[in-house]
């Protein structure tokens, strides 16, 4: 009971703290002169709640709870977050935005290559970190000055160049607000599968499924409420960076702090292989017509319940 408690308690935090940290760290980043899609794409699918869930797990030895959180979290957001937005307004995967999600499935694939014997080193980390700031700095250069993607209501708040210092003060506060609770919130939730067992199976299964879920929850509530207010190209671009994020840096920074390793590596390769998929259907179907509908929703929701079975079944 305290253990699944504790698994609660983790979850909220890491999922108010997500809040926060996004929505104020846009507000407080409104100087930078950069527009809705790049701004999108490098803060709001920045993930502080997995990067502190695979840290706290690798700090307390539990590497099965870095790995399942990275691969299913990955998964999650393509497969769930994605679907969510898709069932709500049709989301458009305009040739730009094909584009970033085409280099954020290189980014797995390393992913999934350093980690398909169980473990990944510090020098491994450190290539995955790079990876990511190469992704970032070329989006940078990229979308400093494009053409607009369709300016958003609750971007340009956020953006707008009539935000006084002191709101930048105050929304800088929030975001160490929101990073502290995520921090706590993610260290409960790997205590939580920590005290739930000691199986190093059983712990890969629960960080595929529940803890991957808990930690993606954020974006899906992102895309739900995004596209209800139009805000498309925002839930796409998040989603987007995120998977590559998650492959990269969250991965990549867990091990530069504490190399990780299981000594089944078998209980990874059809989810990571599911993880690749996940993105690569997204790709498949969003080609078709430029958009994902609520028709290739269901098939993206159909993909994450086969990827929770080969999880359960690994």
């Amino acid at each position: 009971m305290f253990e699944l408690l504790l698994l609660v308690l983790g979850v909220v935090l890491i999922v108010w703290g997500a809040e926060q940290f996004a929505e104020h760290l846009a507000a407080a980043s409104s100087r930078l002169g950069v527009t809705t899609f790049a701004l999108a794409i490098l803060l709001a699918g920045a993930e502080p709640e997995e990067l502190a869930t695979a840290v706290a797990a690798g700090v307390r030895d539990v590497p099965a709870v870095a790995f399942g959180d990275v691969v299913g979290a990955n998964a999650a957001i393509c497969l769930v977050a994605l679907a969510v937005g898709a069932l709500v307004a049709p989301l458009p995967f305009s040739p730009t935005i094909r584009r970033y999600a085409a280099l954020a499935l290189p980014a797995g694939v390393l992913a999934v290559a350093f980690a398909w014997d169980g473990e990944v080193g510090r020098l491994e980390g450190l290539v995955l970190v790079a990876a990511y700031v190469g992704y970032v700095a070329l989006i940078w250069v990229r979308e400093r000055r494009p053409p607009s993607l369709g300016e958003t209501s609750e971007l340009d708040e956020a953006t707008t160049s009539g935000v006084s210092p002191s709101r930048v003060g105050r929304e800088l506060v929030l975001v160490v607000i929101g990073t502290a609770a995520i921090v706590v919130g993610a260290s409960l939730l790997v205590e939580a599968v920590r005290r739930f067992t000691d199986l190093e199976a059983d712990q890969t299964r629960l960080s595929l499924t529940i803890v991957g879920f808990a930690t993606a929850f954020e974006l899906v509530v992102l895309a739900w409420s995004s596209a209800r207010r139009g805000i498309s190209d925002a839930v796409v671009a998040a989603v987007v960076d995120s998977y590559a994020y998650n492959s990269t840096m969250t991965l990549g920074a867990a091990a530069v702090i504490t190399p990780l390793g299981i000594a089944d590596a078998s209980l990874l390769h059809l989810p990571m292989l599911g993880m690749l998929a996940a993105l690569g259907l997204v790709l498949a179907l969003s080609a078709r017509t430029g958009r994902l509908t609520r028709a290739d929703a269901v098939v993206l929701l159909g993909g994450y319940v086969l990827f929770l079975v080969l999880s359960a079944a690994s």
